[in-house]
């Protein structure tokens, strides 16, 4: 009598090419890999991008545990865990898919060299090119250790033990090039960078602090990104909240960034992160500290504009929320369960109205606290209903050179000229599209910004301003204002001079 039912086996080359195409792209499946590492107690996991042309190769090595036979070969299987299984708190995986599809959308050839304190060297590859090849469907992992070099097997020698990840044929970031190929060089070094941004956001929280770990990209250690400055004195933090649903806890903890006056050029083109401070605004989703979600308003109908990029909000998940969360095999995306979200509608706003309220009033706060007309360089006016902007005839520069012209109607000219011709339209369509993209005053020329500020000193001075009268209307003079320690150094230097003039 025959079954009522067919054993409908996937055919593992069809199977595996569907696979790749989850959507990974380089970062997101090396952050994959390192979630594995992380739960293999790694201190240290070495990156290493190898240009070769078509036989370019990266490599994934760690020092944590380490698997022994049994162990890499069960880790090798698609599926190699439930979703639905029981896991250790720590544990950043979740579908038993990470490894092995992050891998092989990058590569055609995947070989795991691996050994613990216990045992000897593991080997096992999964090998496209030859499961197509052999035309049977079967799942033929690969296992004789001669497939890897000795200078590959090498590597491990030095480790009591760990594991390292060989992706060969990177079909998806290099192909079929010549190792002379400039433009697939460039190339490939550029996705390295990415790989170092990506990494240092989503693994941030590891990577300082007690038992820190140490994440290298090609001999280069990786620093932290912080999203929420969090060591910054100007760094306005919010009150935290526990929300709860079935069961699950999240914590909720939003940021308010300082005002680029508050800190360094330097600090705020860093705290601007990979994307640009406006892509960078909203939720920061995290499940046992590994980020998932970089700044987004999750779908709660708020639009990520210029005037909220000072916001952000932490949220941190344990790993029993996946389902809850809807977290995808990628660890990419989450959705928030309905049951939270007019919860985080409110903690959005109340964050968002105050990110906006430091962003709009910074400025006035300044001017109102200064009370000086010859503050800022240019004026904002309104003139039937029209914005129109002035260059400001008070400043102290402007005064000077207006006084000291031979023929003041050629300069009044000109000034007129480059008011009526600002090309408002372009400024304000650059800055909707690419709003971070936008230079600070003097950001690459710290000499051509001492000579602004010499000339705007002595022309208070010449004008008959007291020289501590001129020193504190400098430090509060827009641009000026956000170069504190130049300003310093200068007034430093200038009260040297008048005090060897008085010996």
């Amino acid at each position: 009598m025959s079954p009522d039912y067919d054993i409908a086996s996937p055919g593992a080359g069809e199977l595996f090419e569907s696979l790749r195409a989850f959507g990974y792209d380089l970062p997101t499946a090396l952050a994959d890999v390192i979630d594995n590492s992380i739960t293999a107690g790694a201190r240290n996991v070495w990156i290493d991008l190898q240009w070769a042309g078509r036989d370019s190769r990266i490599l994934v090595r760690d020092d944590g545990r380490g698997m022994a036979e049994d162990d890499l070969r069960q880790a090798m299987k698609p599926g190699s865990l439930s979703p639905l299984a029981d896991r250790a708190a720590n544990d950043l995986g979740r579908f038993g898919l990470g490894m092995k599809t992050a891998s092989i959308s990058q590569c055609r050839c995947l070989t795991v060299l691996s050994k613990t304190t216990r045992s000897a060297p593991a080997l096992r590859r999964w090998d496209l090119d030859y499961i197509a090849s052999t035309k049977t469907g079967e799942w033929r992992l690969l296992k004789r250790m001669d497939l890897l070099s000795a200078a590959d097997h090498s590597l491990l020698e030095h480790q009591k033990s760990g594991t390292i990840l060989f992706w060969d044929r990177l079909d998806a970031l290099v192909g079929d090039v010549d190792h002379d190929d400039d433009v697939a060089q460039k190339h490939f070094r550029e996705r390295a960078d990415a790989v170092k941004q990506h990494l240092s956001m989503v693994f941030h929280r590891f990577l300082k602090g007690r038992n820190a770990i140490n994440l290298h990209i090609n001999g280069r250690k990786i620093e932290p990104w912080d999203p929420f400055l969090e060591d910054c004195d100007f760094t306005e933090p919010l009150v935290t909240e526990n929300l709860a649903c079935d069961g699950e806890q999240a914590e909720i903890k939003a940021f308010i960034l300082p005002h680029h006056s508050r800190i360094s050029a330097e600090q705020h083109s860093a705290a601007a992160g990979p994307k640009g401070w406006n892509a960078h605004q909203g939720f920061y989703i995290y499940r046992n500290r590994r980020l998932l979600v970089a700044g987004d308003w999750l779908g709660l109908g708020m639009q990520k504009e210029e005037h909220f990029k000072l916001a952000r909000i932490r949220i941190d998940l344990a790993n029993s929320a996946d389902l809850l969360w809807q977290i995808d095999v990628k660890k990419s995306r989450a959705r928030p369960p309905a049951a939270l979200r007019q919860d985080l509608l409110r903690i959005a706003r109340a964050t968002r109205n105050r990110a906006s309220s430091i962003y709009r009033h910074r400025g006035k706060v300044i001017q109102r606290q200064l009370s000086d007309k010859e503050t800022f360089l240019w004026t904002h006016l309104m003139k039937h209903g029209k914005s129109f902007y002035r260059i400001n005839r008070d400043h102290p520069l402007v005064r000077k050179v207006l006084a000291t012209a031979d023929d003041r109607a050629p300069v009044r000219a000109l000034f007129n000229l480059i008011e009526q011709t600002i090309p408002a339209p372009l400024i304000v369509i650059n800055n909707a599209e690419k709003p971070d993209t936008f230079g600070q005053p003097f950001e690459d020329s710290p000499a051509e910004l001492r000579k602004a500020m010499e000339a705007v000193f002595h022309a208070m001075v010449e004008d008959g301003r007291d020289r501590a009268e001129a020193a504190r209307a400098l430090l509060l003079m827009e641009p000026f204002n956000n170069h504190p320690e130049l300003v310093s150094a200068f007034l430093d230097e200038i009260a040297r001079k008048v005090a060897a003039q008085k010996q």
